[in-house]
């Protein structure tokens, strides 16, 4: 079962280190409390560079890059300044530290939208370097009591990417929102989480029994049988088959993984293969790339997680704002507009591409006799041009393998839709492959010229944009004019809200976050596709998001 809530007994987290007031400047040695402010920075790298590690082999890349972000308020310039020149003026470093991360945290509050949740995410690194510099213990949130409900007045990205969803219960905070990093960490965790419920939740106590709904987005204190019942009720059943709509159309509902830990967990919540498989994680925190065995083995690791299933794998997408050290890459003005995808694959990195197409050829050959069915889909595609190049690469490496005596097989092959050029060119690349899959993250950016990146146009990232439905749509009709199906693998695809509309676009697969596969298949059964056509053709001729955003609302309340 995927848990919309929880119940069990609050444990109150209170992580703020409180300093009292500062010495006297006298008694400060300011060379000594630069020594240990510069200590606390260099721990406090480390420790990010670990988290970041565990956070990716936990919940995959994306949120792995949070910490990323952390990493680089560390090095502020503002804030380590800000430092140096609070301890050169007569306070100690825990002192000083505060001092520093006043105004930045202030100005972030002041914001509106994702802006604000940057306040969070400052007060991680203020409150990681002031454990360290006073040695506090830090509070191991990875080891509550099975089935404990954790209250705090907010979560930090930290604080969260240590909680155990098979202990938790659920989490409440008094602040925060719903595109906070914990409620986006709570989400992949697949913990029930209500953050922002207000300064009524500071006078519930410890032990206290509480419900956490975090469909609702509700808590209710000591919750009598009626309230538990509607929150047993409210689950959402694994569903192993593939589903239907309710009028028979099949619809694949797919997960998107980024390590090869996340292969059991997709398969528990019956996910109808893999929509995405990330290579990334493959290159990534080492100092040279996988050879062509290491990466075979990958591949046949996810087939064999998924007998009898499609396994996409998208081939490795680097650049932009996803760097590999040890390769080639120049600085860019502009990275996401610059040498990134299939771009670096038929340049700089075509020995790379030429060894990962092998290992896929040769797991493509060793499945061949298998139900299920390796894919292969190349990202950042612009022109047919580039789709032609890394089909002839294709075709060149199974020459290669054929000569060698190797087996292998062709797998299935696709295009990630991502690009403006790439909707407009969809009917042509269609033609060449055999599926399409829209990736709605970088489609959104690139459709509204609003990097992902930039909390300044943050805005503007949504793909409920009419222009970005209407490049959805164009991208199903030329996809199916051309007979090839169509997915999408964006995190629009594990939104249970957009279901029907997505069936309604003519989307032949959705691949999403697998803690999201029970949600979206059970909507799916619910979908008349009929219904679900004629309500997205009334959402197309929307002018405005406003006008998306109320129609959505009119269609799910009717």
């Amino acid at each position: 079962m995927t848990p919309r809530a929880g119940v069990g007994r609050v444990v109150w987290y209170r992580g703020t280190t409180d300093l009292g007031d500062p010495p006297d400047p006298t008694t400060v040695d300011p060379e000594e409390e630069l020594a240990v402010f510069e200590s606390a920075q260099e721990a406090a790298h480390e420790e990010l560079e670990r988290e970041r590690e565990r956070t990716r082999d936990r919940l995959g890349e994306d949120e792995a890059e949070i910490f990323d972000a952390h990493r680089a308020f560390l090095d502020d310039p503002e804030i380590t300044g800000g430092i140096e020149a609070a301890i050169e003026n007569g306070l100690p470093a825990p002192h000083a530290i505060r001092r520093a991360f006043e105004d930045p945290i202030a100005r972030f509050e002041n914001l509106e939208g994702s802006m604000a949740e940057r306040a969070d995410d400052l007060r991680d690194v203020r409150d990681r370097l002031l454990r360290l510099v006073t040695d506090g213990d830090r509070t191991d949130l990875g080891d509550l009591p099975n089935g404990s409900i954790l209250v705090a007045e907010r979560l930090t990205p930290s604080d969260t990417a240590q909680l155990d969803p098979d202990v938790l219960a659920g989490f409440a905070t008094i602040f925060g929102g719903r595109t906070s990093h914990a409620a986006i960490f709570a989400r992949s965790l697949g913990i029930p989480a209500v953050v922002g419920v207000g300064d009524e939740l500071a006078q519930v106590g410890d032990g206290r029994e509480l419900l956490v709904d975090g469909e609702d987005g509700t808590v209710v204190i000591d919750p009598d049988d009626d309230a538990r019942s509607r929150i047993s009720d409210a689950e959402a059943s694994v569903v192993a088959e593939h589903v239907s709509t309710a009028d028979g159309r099949e619809i694949e509902v797919a997960a998107n993984v980024g390590t090869l830990a996340e292969l059991d967990a997709a398969a528990e919540q019956g996910a109808d293969g893999i929509g995405l498989f990330r290579t990334e994680f493959l290159f990534l925190d080492r100092d040279a790339p996988p050879d062509e065995q290491e990466q075979y083995e990958a591949y046949t690791a996810a087939l064999t997680a998924f007998p009898g299933e499609r396994v996409v794998v998208r081939t490795l997408d680097v650049g932009g704002d996803k760097p590999i050290p040890y390769l080639d890459a120049h600085a860019e003005e502009n990275p996401f507009l610059g040498v990134r995808g299939i771009r670096r694959s038929l340049a700089s990195d075509s020995n790379l591409f030429d060894t990962q197409l092998r290992a896929l050829l040769r797991a493509a050959g060793d499945d061949e006799d298998a139900d299920g069915s390796l894919a292969v889909m190349f990202p950042l595609v612009a022109t047919v041009e580039e789709l032609d190049a890394a089909l002839s690469r294709v075709e060149s490496v199974a020459e290669e393998l054929a000569a060698e005596g190797i087996d292998y097989a062709i797998p299935e092959l696709g295009v990630m839709i991502e690009t403006p050029g790439s909707v407009f060119a969809a009917e042509a690349l269609a033609k060449r492959v055999s599926f399409l899959s829209i990736g709605t993250n970088d489609l959104t950016q690139y459709v509204m010229a609003a990097s992902r990146e930039n909390d300044r146009t943050a805005d503007l990232h949504d793909p409920l944009y009419p222009a970005v439905l209407r490049a959805i749509r164009r991208t199903v009709t030329a996809g199916h004019d051309g007979d090839a199906w169509v997915g999408m693998c964006g995190e629009m695809a594990g939104d249970p809200d957009l279901t029907e509309l997505l069936v309604g676009l003519g989307l032949d697969e959705l691949s999403m976050s697998a803690i999201t596969v029970p949600d979206v298949k059970a909507n799916v059964r619910e979908v008349d596709a009929d219904d679900a056509r004629e309500h997205a053709e009334r959402i197309l001729d929307a002018e405005t998001r406003a006008e998306v955003r109320r129609l959505l609302s009119a269609e799910s309340s009717a």
